[in-house]
């Protein structure tokens, strides 16, 4: 219709709030800023960091990665002819144009450490587009229990 819409959580990790660090409320505003809009072409994937404070001034960094997924039209075309609406036939030489919409993969973390978030996000994406046979949870539970070294530390 307008153009504009409205983000939807489809899934988190974990699914239930952790008793220090709940989930963020309205996080989905943070991942469009630009708005959520569908677009005619397929944009390339985007990644960027937005720092949220809470209530007590804790800073939350918020890694958002951006891609686009082809839409299903959710109305068939239909025509007019002889004042009755008719639904357009598959075989009709005129199709929808196809609509992309944007999809964010979002990682929160209370460490600011922008290359392992993009890393970390461009991994899920990569399996998620190239559709392996790895759940996303075994995935996030592998990443969340991995040891990062300290630059310059000891390997």
């Amino acid at each position: 219709g307008s153009g504009d819409g409205q983000g939807q959580i489809l899934q988190r990790f974990p699914e239930k709030d952790w008793e220090d660090n709940p989930f963020p409320q309205g996080i989905e505003l943070f991942c469009q800023p630009s708005g959520w809009q569908l677009f005619t072409e397929r944009n390339p994937p985007t990644f960027f960091v937005a720092v949220l404070t809470d209530i007590n001034s804790e800073r939350h960094y918020c890694a958002c990665f951006t891609f686009w997924e082809a839409v299903e039209s959710a109305q068939p075309q239909s025509h007019s002819r002889n004042g009755e609406e008719e639904e357009e036939e598959p075989s009709s030489p005129v199709q929808p144009a196809q609509l992309f919409a944007p999809k964010s993969l979002v990682l929160v973390s209370r460490l600011d450490h922008a290359e392992v978030f993009r890393n970390s996000l461009g991994l899920i994406y990569t399996i998620y587009v190239d559709g392996l046979s790895v759940s996303l949870e075994n995935v996030i539970g592998n990443l969340l229990t991995c040891t990062i070294p300290i630059t310059g530390g000891a390997q």
